[in-house]
Order: structure tokens, then C-alpha cells, then sequence
């Protein structure tokens, strides 16, 4: 028997996949895992439980299909995406078989990524939870906030430095997270469990990111991080930077904005509406008072036009007088004797009398 030595076996394997094999194929893949290392991609993929492979976009082929990659589907490549690649086959001795990727088809991602999106909405819908928040009352006054965005965030200090700019007095908290990429969504749902833990500090949370270069939004597409805001006891407010499409955050959130600053608007054009709203309750219990003051008024002249009517000193002087006995008014002949004193009252005065007959 004649023994190979193992670079030998090597390279007969190679051969036979060179000639056994086409020079690429496209291949629908989940990425695993993805670390990016010298300017080269780095991933290893698999087929659910049934196949795994590494593969590597070299540094030049991967700056141009990532750049590609992004701008049509909006995100970066990030593990747990399922793409559809062209990869060539490769062996070497040292490292064994593996995939060299030389394009990717965009479009494949983003089907999937719509499917998965789809398959969240209506999770949230069946489980009842898609418009839970529009059940919560939103405070008069929103003036006590907490805010979960990255503390190094640009969309964080353009959200505080609207509200300082304000006429209005607001407190903020902020619970730092990860707010994109792989474990933003655990990382927002610790925040969000934070503030539950002493929610009456609070009157709403707004969840915000910054804009800038497109980066990784699908963490806003998770299912439970849109449950667990659907369910949160005070009113969520998003405003997570992008412009290109509506998250399912956005869609249970009591509000949606565009941008951090445009929650910090809503929130300035909210206090607004109640100091205008405040001001005039005011006028119109002002004018209220004033409409009673004249009622009140016109009331007691009324009275004091009766009282006058009645006031003896006119009927006096219209001739009559009042007959009064220890006091009291004499009403009947049978109150008065023979030998009584009585008093007569006049316009003028008075005069005291006895009775003869």
C-alpha cells in the first residue's frame, strides 16, 4: 500500500473540487456570526441546523458590497440577516474548505427582512398589543422625562438642547443603551425595565437615536422589545432618526417623531398648547365672574327698588300713618280698648294718643 502524506492528500482533494466544481454559486445563507478584521469580512454561515461554512468578502471586494449592501436595504450586514451570495468555493491545506464571497443580492435581504417585519406586526396585532399605548392617558404637563438613547449620542444632545432652549422648565433622566446593532434591543428593554422600577418618578419615555450615516435599525423590528413597549405603563415617545422607513417600534409607540428634535418640539409645541389653553380658562372664568358680579348687581337694585317701594316713610308721606300699641302695630278695632294709649306714626313724627271711645 502505497501512503500519501497528508499535504499530498491535500492537494489531490483540491484538484478534484477544482474539477468537480463550478467557479461560483449563489447560495441562500443565515449569517451567524460576522466580525470584521483587517479590512476583510469574516462570517461564518449556516442552514439552520443542517449545514455550516465559513466564509470571507475579502477587503477589497467588501467595502464595495457593503456600501452596495446598505444603501439598498438601509441597514448593515449583521449577524442573524439571511442573504442570498455568490460565493466561490475554496480549499486549502491548512484551513480546509471555505466560501470566498464575491456579491450579494440586496433585494433577497430585503424580502426577508420585510417578512420578518410582517410576521411582528401581526404577532403584535393577534396578541392585542399593536395599539395598547393609545390606551394610556397622556399627562396635561409632560415635563418629567426619561430618556434611554446612547449618552454619546449627537441625537441625545440636539434633544437636550431644544428643551433648554424652551420657555419651559423640563427634567431629564437618561438611561444609556446600545441603540443599534446586535443587543441594542436587550439593551433598551434593561433600560425600559429600570424606569419601571420607580415609573411615578416619570410622566413619559422617549426613546431616541441619532441620525447620520444609515446604520442597523432592525433592533427596532424586534418583537419583544415592541411588546414590552406596547405594555409599559407610562406613554412612549420615538424618535429614532431615520427617514427612510417606519419601524415597528414607531408603530406601537404613543407617539412617533422623525428625530430627537422633533420630540423635543412635540414636547415644547405640547406645553405651548396647554399654557394657551390654561390662559384662556382663565379669560373665560374672568369673564364668567364679571357676567355674575353684574348679575348679582342688577339683583340688589332690583331689591333695593322693592324695598324702596315698600320703605313706610313713602306711604307716610302719601298720607297714611301707622297706628302702633306697645310697639306692636294695631291691625283690628277689637285690639284697642277704651283708655289705651296709642301711638300714631306720620310722615313728620309721631304723636301718642288715648282712646276715649
Amino acid at each position: 500500500m502505497t501512503a500519501l502524506t497528508l499535504s499530498e492528500l491535500c492537494a489531490i482533494i483540491g484538484e478534484a473540487l477544482d474539477e468537480s466544481l463550478a467557479p461560483s454559486y449563489w447560495v441562500k445563507a443565515e449569517v451567524s456570526s460576522l466580525s470584521l478584521k483587517g479590512g476583510h469580512m469574516y462570517m461564518e454561515l449556516v442552514d439552520g441546523k443542517t449545514a455550516k461554512m465559513r466564509a470571507t468578502c475579502w477587503s477589497g471586494t467588501q467595502e464595495l458590497l457593503m456600501a452596495y449592501f446598505e444603501s439598498e436595504t438601509g441597514q448593515s450586514l449583521q449577524a442573524g440577516m439571511k442573504i442570498l451570495a455568490e460565493v466561490e468555493p475554496q480549499w486549502h491545506a491548512v484551513y480546509g474548505l471555505s466560501l470566498s464571497i464575491v456579491n450579494i443580492d440586496p433585494s433577497f435581504t430585503v424580502g426577508d427582512i420585510a417578512r420578518q417585519r410582517q410576521q411582528t406586526i401581526a404577532q403584535l396585532q393577534a396578541d392585542g398589543l399593536l395599539d395598547a399605548q393609545q390606551l394610556l392617558p397622556l399627562p396635561t404637563l409632560i415635563r418629567r422625562i426619561a430618556v434611554i438613547s446612547s449618552p454619546s449620542a449627537a441625537g441625545y444632545g440636539d434633544f437636550v438642547h431644544q428643551l433648554e432652549g424652551s420657555p419651559y422648565r423640563f427634567e431629564t433622566q437618561l438611561f444609556g443603551a446600545t441603540m443599534q446593532g446586535e443587543g441594542a434591543a436587550k439593551s433598551i428593554i434593561a433600560a425600559l425595565e429600570e424606569i419601571g422600577n420607580h415609573p411615578a418618578e416619570y410622566e413619559a419615555v422617549v426613546i431616541i437615536r441619532g441620525g447620520g450615516a444609515t446604520t442597523d435599525l432592525s433592533c427596532f423590528d424586534d418583537y419583544t422589545l415592541c411588546a414590552v413597549c406596547a405594555q409599559f405603563e407610562l406613554p412612549v415617545l420615538s424618535g429614532i432618526g431615520h427617514t427612510r422607513d417606519v419601524s415597528v417600534l414607531d408603530l406601537v409607540a404613543h407617539e412617533a417623531l422623525k428625530t430627537p428634535t422633533a420630540v423635543a418640539e412635540w414636547l415644547i409645541h405640547r406645553m405651548d398648547e396647554q399654557r394657551e389653553r390654561l390662559e384662556s380658562l382663565m379669560l373665560r372664568l374672568q369673564r364668567t365672574a364679571e357676567r355674575q358680579v353684574l348679575i348679582k348687581k342688577h339683583r340688589i337694585e332690583l331689591l333695593e327698588q322693592r324695598l324702596a317701594a315698600c320703605n313706610p316713610e313713602r306711604i307716610y308721606r302719601m298720607g297714611y300713618s301707622l297706628l302702633t300699641k306697645n310697639g306692636r302695630p294695631v291691625r283690628s278695632v277689637r285690639d284697642i280698648q277704651k283708655g289705651d294709649v296709642v301711638t300714631l306714626h306720620l310722615a313728620d313724627g309721631s304723636r301718642e294718643a288715648t282712646v276715649n271711645e
